[in-house]
């Protein structure tokens, strides 16, 4: 497990990067480094992470592998941040899975809804309560939570519905957090994501069924502009946040979809 540096930052500088071993949560951990963050790199594949790893040429990072539909695993997590770092000033809570994505409602497995209610919505609260918990108890108290959410957490695909569920779910738990943290100084935001260029959106670039019923090909934006994104908006004093912010491919068909 290498590291750039063993120096460790100044408060208000140490990120928790979840799913980062691939697509937006690797983009975002790059960013974050780039911009002087020092990251934990969590994922379920030591070896995706390890690529991230290698993909970083400043700061200090700490790749963790982690399940983060495990409590033990996220609890283990958070204890390795504040073990190495001393603290959490940053989750970016962006695991996720489209597990059963492109089935009829009528033909989802019961399990595969379970798979993709376990990662995206259990996994998320898991680890945003390990940042809570360690938010609230660190001098000085607070940090920053947010939520990767999705275009459908506003509208559906066809044939979405478990992943459309958990996205819908993520924003009540965004505005749960930002209610309970309140008195802690910790924010919570959502960043709602719209065709971001990654493994999970490639058929978008080949074609994908539309609410019309034709398939269509549809633009997609660099990855990099969406942690861009949020590395602006984890840059904000905690008496500033992005509540709620949607970045997405100009043309995409969200504005009219369906």
């Amino acid at each position: 497990m290498g590291h750039a540096s063993r120096v460790r930052c100044a408060p208000m500088s140490i990120a928790v990067v979840t799913g980062a071993g691939s697509g937006i949560g690797r983009s975002v951990a790059l960013a974050l480094a780039a911009a002087g963050w020092s990251v934990a790199l969590a994922g379920r594949r030591a070896g995706a992470l390890e690529e991230t790893a290698a993909a970083l040429t400043s700061g200090d990072f700490l790749p963790v592998p982690t399940d983060v539909t495990s409590p033990a695993e996220v609890t283990a997590l958070f204890a390795a941040v504040r073990d190495h770092y001393g603290r959490v000033d940053l989750l970016f809570n962006n695991a996720g899975t489209f597990a059963g994505g492109g089935v009829p409602v009528e033909d989802l497995d019961p399990d595969t809804w379970r798979a993709v209610v376990d990662v995206n919505l259990t996994g998320a609260f898991l680890c945003a309560q390990a940042a809570f918990r360690t938010m609230k108890a660190q001098d000085p108290q607070g940090g920053r939570i947010i939520n990767n959410g999705s275009i459908s957490a506003h509208v559906p695909r066809p044939h979405s519905i478990a992943y459309t569920a958990t996205k819908h779910a993520m924003t009540g738990l965004t505005k749960s957090l930002s209610l309970d943290g309140r008195p802690y100084r910790i924010a919570c935001g959502q960043l709602d994501i719209g065709n971001a260029a990654t493994e999970m959106t490639a058929r978008m670039q080949t074609g994908i069924l539309q609410a019309s019923g034709d398939m269509a090909v549809e633009p997609v934006m660099d990855a990099a502009d969406v942690a861009a994104t949020v590395v602006h908006m984890a840059a904000l004093p905690l008496e500033a946040n992005v509540q709620f912010a949607t970045v997405m491919a100009t043309a995409m068909p969200y504005i009219g979809r369906g």
